[in-house]
């Protein structure tokens, strides 16, 4: 049993590298292809300052890019703490919860930034399905997929209660509606549409789908947790 774990372990660690390596490929090519945007936004957000940084897409995406490190030394020093106190699995439990905070909080700034018309132009609704999708683009349908990724993929890693294709759709789907809501009430000059509640979830569902390795397993284990017997009664 050990020479067959030794001859698996080789393939397993290559395997790692290799989609580590895509992953590093990948960063490396949208960092080429947004080096023009991001670089002209880096001197305000460089500087602090508020207009055409933190209210501009190329400057909430370069500030994103900025924290990274920041995001990887707090999930680095929670895991330390967990296993300091010899909670398990540190690692992952940490990422999980970096993970969901800083993939998340970037799109939702974008959601929720105000249009031109915010606070003058009536609120718009669009509940008809599929209507909106053919106007969105491609690149409006990309965006709308990666607004509730990170949620997706990381919650069922971080919450055993929502390691489920159904819950993490409804996971998607309310985040969404809460957000296609706020963007009514505020009147931020944007269309509270259907369509976006749909893509969103759908985007929660794919990454969680791509993360299933991982969160199964701690399914698996939670439910072959021995349950308390009910008290007698009387």
């Amino acid at each position: 049993m050990n020479h067959d774990a030794s001859l698996s372990a080789p393939p397993r660690r290559t395997r790692g590298i290799v989609l580590l390596g895509l992953a590093a490929l990948g960063v490396a090519s949208a960092l080429f292809a947004l080096r023009g945007p991001l670089l002209m936004s880096a001197p305000r957000c460089m500087a602090g300052r508020w207009h055409g940084c933190f209210d501009t897409f190329n400057g909430v995406v370069l500030m994103t890019l900025v924290t990274v490190p920041l995001a990887v030394l707090v999930a680095w020093a929670l895991a330390r703490r967990r296993r300091a106190a010899g909670v398990a699995p540190a690692w992952r439990t940490s990422l999980a919860e970096v993970g969901m905070v800083h993939g998340t909080v970037p799109f939702l700034w974008l959601t929720l930034m105000p249009g031109a018309g915010a606070g003058v132009v009536p609120a718009r609704v669009s509940l008809v399905p599929l209507r909106d999708l053919v106007t969105m683009g491609s690149l409006g349908i990309v965006g709308n997929l990666l607004v509730f990724a990170s949620l997706g993929f990381f919650a069922p890693m971080r919450f055993a209660a929502l390691a489920s294709v159904p819950r993490i759709l409804a996971l998607g789907a309310g985040c969404s509606v809460l957000v296609e809501t706020a963007q009514f009430v505020l009147r931020l000059d944007r269309v509270s549409s259907l369509d976006d509640v749909l893509v969103n979830a759908t985007g929660a569902v794919l990454a969680g789908l791509a993360s299933r390795r991982w969160w199964r397993t701690r399914a698996e284990a939670a439910s072959d947790r021995p349950r308390p017997a009910p008290a007698p009664v009387g």
